[in-house]
């Protein structure tokens, strides 16, 4: 099997040009291309990430399939939004935990977008449940924790994100040592590229070594949930 080289260059060009043109009737006339430029090159991608990723745990899924695998539908859930555009704007991948079920599962995340790319891992709105598992975690393995938060790999990514509350949570110490994370609802370590970086060779490298920065992070948050990592 040849090895990834990188996006086509209309990738970025069809994703550019949907945003100027988000609607059904393009999008049908350009589904081929879509397929071509966009669906192809990224179950090819995920293939080429596959054996990097399972180095790091045999845990999470990765699955080439274009329907139903690890790349994300292109099309939008407009139910509760005052967008109704129909179509998403980037392309994007989630190798979540075996024992997830959606985008809100422990995992690694690839997103490409005309505006830069972002890979990494962790959690993205826990349902409150998992929430709470991980920040108990956090209190009762402050030392654990911090090590993560100061590891150089996640530090050189810009540390840990994802939205907080305002305030803590109820029933923890609003003066805990690591209250900043305590109060967040996603958990993440995420690294930023330009676009020019999905069309070399060096793309699966890149996202395989901000896999690596944050797997101690996705350990942790796996072991709080009582998941094998």
């Amino acid at each position: 099997m040849p090895s990834f080289t990188g996006f086509p260059e209309d990738f970025f060009r069809f994703l550019e040009e949907l945003k100027q043109n988000n609607n059904r009737e393009w999008f049908a006339a350009h589904k081929p291309r879509y397929y071509e430029s966009v669906v192809n090159p990224m179950c090819e991608f995920i293939v080429a990430v596959g054996p990097k990723l399972r180095v790091i745990s045999p845990h999470y899924r990765v699955d080439p399939r274009p329907h139903g695998g690890s790349m994300f539908r292109i099309y939008r859930d407009t139910r509760f939004s005052k967008d109704k555009t129909p179509y998403k704007t980037h392309a994007a991948c989630h190798f979540r935990h075996e024992a997830g079920r959606d985008a809100h599962a422990p995992g690694f995340y690839a997103h490409f977008d005309t505006e830069g790319l972002h890979f990494g891992g962790g959690v993205w709105l826990p349902p409150s449940g998992h929430l709470a598992a991980i920040r108990d975690a956090i209190v009762e393995n402050p030392d654990a924790w911090s090590k993560i938060r100061n590891a150089k790999g996640v530090r050189e990514r810009g540390g840990i994100g994802g939205d907080a509350l305002l305030k803590a949570p109820r029933g923890f110490d609003a003066k805990h040592r690591h209250i900043e994370d305590i109060r967040r609802k996603s958990f993440f370590v995420m690294e930023h590229a330009p676009t020019e970086l999905a069309t070399t060779p060096t793309l699966v490298n890149n996202v395989a070594a901000a896999f690596r920065a944050s797997s101690r992070l996705n350990q942790f948050i796996t072991q709080a949930l009582g998941l094998p990592y």
